[in-house]
């Protein structure tokens, strides 16, 4: 592991900011914008510079519906990007479910493995992870995106992501994962409709009780650009969401959450500084005594 993902990993005192780079033709939230090698690379340099302490680069969208693309048209979209921001210093994580794209990103220079499947879309990633001693981010996963939403059905959110998602902990350990390299995921968006999102919203502060390092993944979502629309409205476009995406970065930065994942990482950086400004001048409770 490397020592920058270590000392993120290990990092309490605020929530970090992972930005993201899309390098696919359909994504969700800039529609393809980054997906040209060039502008790719452009903007993973952006992002990084912006402040985030963590760029995710990812090759296969995940909204929902979306088709996979094979592993090799997956590693030529990822791998250029991965090296760059390598070589500029960034700490990167690869936002993959294959194992072959993993490893490769890995020998490039990755430090952390986003795999919004939670090892469960490939059998070969969590042997690999574990042996490999990597930093893993497993996400709460009910399937593709082609059909995840037809599974977005609860009696109880909170308590059953709370417990698919311990379970699935439990099985990462089991296999070999360090828990201090294990890092969890409610997955808004993925099976769970606009309620249900609130609802974990709501219900931050409870993630803490899986005992892992929580990483929060809101940013732009269907969810958010349809706050103050009528019923029958369509939600505002992906890029008009980056407002309501920093208040959820604060709200997760009050839970005390890891990190948020978000796209817009310089009003994040910036809200998240006032955060952290304010709970440094929160009372000593030892001082106090």
């Amino acid at each position: 592991m490397s020592a920058g993902a270590a000392e993120l990993l290990a990092q309490r005192d605020r929530t970090l900011v992972m930005g993201v780079v899309n390098v696919t033709p359909d994504s969700f939230s800039d529609g393809g914008e980054w997906f040209e090698p060039v502008a790719a690379l452009g903007h993973g340099r952006e992002v990084f510079e912006a402040g985030a302490d963590i760029v995710d680069v990812g090759g296969e969208s995940t909204r929902p519906g979306a088709e996979r693309p094979s592993v090799e048209e997956e590693l030529r979209r990822v791998a250029p990007v991965v090296s760059d921001l390598v070589e500029h210093g960034a700490v990167v994580s690869i936002d993959t479910m294959r194992a072959e794209v993993a490893r490769v990103a890995v020998e490039l220079g990755a430090a952390i493995v986003n795999d919004v499947s939670g090892g469960l879309a490939d059998p070969e990633m969590v042997p690999w992870v574990a042996e490999a001693g990597v930093p893993y981010i497993a996400m709460h996963w009910r399937g593709h995106s082609t059909h995840m939403q037809s599974r977005a059905i609860y009696t109880d959110v909170v308590g059953e992501v709370l417990y698919e998602l311990g379970v699935r902990r439990d099985e990462l350990l089991a296999a070999g994962l360090d828990a201090e390299r294990l890092v969890l995921d409610p997955g808004l968006g993925f099976a769970k409709n606009a309620e249900h999102n609130w609802a974990l919203m709501a219900a931050l502060p409870e993630l803490h009780d899986l005992g892992q390092p929580i990483l929060l993944g809101a940013s732009r979502k269907a969810f958010l650009g349809r706050l103050g629309r009528a019923e029958h409205d369509s939600p505002r476009p992906a890029p008009e969401r980056d407002l309501e995406t920093t208040a959820t970065s604060v709200m997760a930065a009050m839970a005390g959450l890891w990190c948020v994942r978000v796209h817009d990482v310089a009003s994040t950086v910036r809200a998240l500084a006032v955060v952290e400004t304010a709970v440094r001048h929160l009372p000593d409770e030892d001082a106090a005594q």
